[in-house]
């Protein structure tokens, strides 16, 4: 119950400072959201492109355990993750403060739970994120950036919007290591503390989510995990 208020308060936290006490928006937002979507970036600061882009890779990385999650929940996890898409922390935070603990898994895996189960995803992703991590870093101009930063709310919330999502990542992933049987506190706390490529590396190396045929035996295997 801490944990569900705890969320919800954040999100009522972020969605405040967002709207009431970021800077304001710029007239060229737009136009700049259109070209950053549509790879029209000439001119455009490489650092801004690359978290444009990363915000992208973040929902993928969630929608890796949200899915799964989402098969013991009443709430349609789906509807979340799509909408993180677009709106990031602020479709996700409503799921986390609406969940339920969930360390098992009913049923089998469709084809999407076993392409966002694969460790081939995981890899991909990480691919993605290293080249816009030095797409950005190469070519991007910091002092523009933190100008932009400061007097742009799209730029501005986006970045709070990639600092939150890192650290909401363990709220989900000590059931979905439960769900594959994984115990090390070690690992939790690694994947926990390195933003972004923390979770990246533990979607490369988890090892695959065991299925079951019904819900007597998936609360077997939660129960051996607790």
């Amino acid at each position: 119950m801490v944990r569900k208020v705890a969320f919800w308060l954040l999100w009522v936290g972020f969605v405040g400072y967002a709207f009431l006490l970021a800077p304001p928006n710029q007239p060229d937002t737009p136009e700049l959201i259109q070209n950053l979507s549509t790879g029209n970036w000439q001119g455009i600061n490489s650092l801004v492109v690359s978290l444009f882009n990363i915000m992208g890779v973040w929902p993928m990385i969630y929608a890796c355990l949200l899915l799964a999650d989402g098969r013991g929940q009443k709430l349609p996890a789906w509807l979340f993750t799509g909408l993180s898409f677009g709106v990031g922390a602020f479709a996700l935070l409503p799921y986390l403060g609406l969940r339920e603990p969930n360390r098992g898994f009913v049923g089998s895996k469709n084809i999407t739970l076993k392409i966002l189960d694969s460790r081939f995803t995981g890899f991909i992703l990480t691919l993605v994120t290293v080249g816009l991590v030095v797409y950005g870093l190469r070519d991007g101009n910091w002092g523009d950036f933190i100008q932009q930063w400061r007097s742009d709310r799209f730029i501005h919330v986006m970045s709070l919007d990639f600092c939150l999502l890192s650290l909401l990542f363990p709220g989900m992933l000590g059931d979905d290591m439960a769900r594959r049987g994984m115990k090390n506190p070690l690992v939790f706390w690694g994947v926990s503390l390195i933003p972004l490529f923390g979770p990246l590396v533990y979607l490369c190396l988890r090892p695959s989510l065991p299925e079951s045929s019904t819900e007597v035996e998936a609360e077997t295997v939660a129960s051996t995990t607790r």
